[in-house]
């Protein structure tokens, strides 16, 4: 008997092609109705939608039309919101989104009826009865979950087939959604649509930035952990160093805030530098191959040989590099304040250049570490030419 679903059941699921079948019989003009106020509201709908995902605030309890919200509506807020995100292009904010959108997926599926819930895994080329998962589909699919459990080493493995349990089959549903979902994104969106997005495109880019801002604030270099200083000092100082150390350097430094091209030119002063390879292992790190990386704990680093501890890193029992920095900012923010409010009343005398000009640089937030980069490179450039 074929499954059916009506249509606040898509709601749930907008991502079916009965969905997208559902929207296309009314034959919308994404321009025309952009015009309207529906529109409009639409559009806003979909940029919360986006800003839900910025926040992880995966509550979905109200989502199915009970409120009042026309079926369609709901699920063209969905491919507004995929179109604004892909305007913008951003990796990081098209990742979140499509994070967003497997949770959501998940909630539901939870609840969902089993026979329908087959079909929409079958759907995906997934068989939650089955018990068992080809190796190279298995491997495909689970390449971005750092969960042990996940590396085929850990798995069951029997004449090219990987032993699945149903409740794992499901929780690879939700990372089938992901990556397909991913994989789609950016879209191509012509420019007189983007042009009418622009104003949400920089509403949600703003709040992704405050988010940024808010978890670590300004980049500084100052609060950056040993293990990261002695890794840029390496690349400083013309060692080629390790993968492993590359991969942990780039995924801190984007997690912080720094841009791509700001990353890539800390990498500039390596010897086996390659602008191209460089630019795209940096990308990928950041999130184009379709996920954004973290850097590792500190027991991976040790496991990588890239520990170095200090005294912050003993006494605060330090477990994550991240969490280092954020301890050092706190601090170090907390020191400066203090300095400041002791100063108030009385006048300073500052050097000359503490308020020196706006550097000319488009990507400031790397200026010290490529200045300290610079600076070993002149002072090697010397070293040679006197010799």
């Amino acid at each position: 008997m074929p499954i059916e679903f009506d249509k606040k059941e898509l709601v749930k699921y907008p991502f079916l092609k009965e969905a997208h079948s559902l929207v296309s019989q009314k034959a919308y003009s994404l321009t025309n109705l952009l015009e309207l106020e529906s529109g409009r509201r639409l559009a806003q709908k979909a940029r919360d939608r986006i800003k839900a995902a910025l926040n992880m605030d995966y509550v979905f309890d109200n989502v199915t039309g009970a409120s009042g919200e026309i079926p369609e509506h709901e699920i063209l807020s969905y491919a507004i919101a995929r179109m604004i995100v892909s305007c913008m292009n951003e990796r990081p904010v098209i990742d979140k989104l499509c994070r967003y959108e497997s949770e959501r997926a998940a909630y539901f599926l939870q609840r969902e009826e089993p026979e329908k819930k087959e079909y929409i895994a079958r759907s995906l080329g997934i068989n939650l009865r089955s018990g068992e998962m080809k190796v190279n589909e298995y491997v495909e699919l689970v390449r971005d979950l750092h969960d042990s459990k996940w590396q085929l080493v850990n798995r069951d493995v029997n004449a090219g087939n990987v032993a699945v349990s149903r409740d794992e089959a499901e929780e690879l549903l939700k990372e089938r959604i992901r990556s397909m979902l991913h994989s789609q994104l950016p879209l191509p969106v012509p420019e007189e649509i983007k042009e009418k997005f622009k104003p949400l495109s920089e509403e949600v880019s703003a709040v992704y930035k405050e988010r940024v801002m808010e978890q670590f604030g300004e980049v500084d270099e100052g609060a950056f952990p040993p293990c990261m200083k002695a890794i840029i000092s390496s690349v400083t100082d013309g060692t080629n160093i390790p993968h492993t150390a590359r991969f942990s350097l780039t995924a801190f430094m984007h997690t912080i805030g720094m841009d791509i091209t700001g990353i890539v030119g800390v990498f500039t002063r390596a010897p086996d530098f390659n602008a191209d390879m460089t630019m795209y292992q940096v990308d990928h790190i950041s999130g184009g191959g379709g996920t954004e990386y973290t850097p590792p704990q500190c027991v991976t680093m040790k496991t990588y040989g890239l520990c170095c501890q200090d005294a912050i890193c003993k006494s605060k029992k330090i477990q994550h590099p991240l969490s280092y920095y954020k301890y050092k900012k706190k601090v170090t923010g907390n020191n400066a304040a203090g300095a400041s409010s002791r100063s108030a009343s009385a006048p300073s005398v500052q050097s000359p250049s503490a308020h020196s000009a706006p550097s000319s640089s488009a990507h400031p937030k790397s200026d010290r570490i490529g200045a300290r980069i610079d600076a070993k490179e002149r002072e090697r450039a010397a070293k040679n030419a006197k010799d």
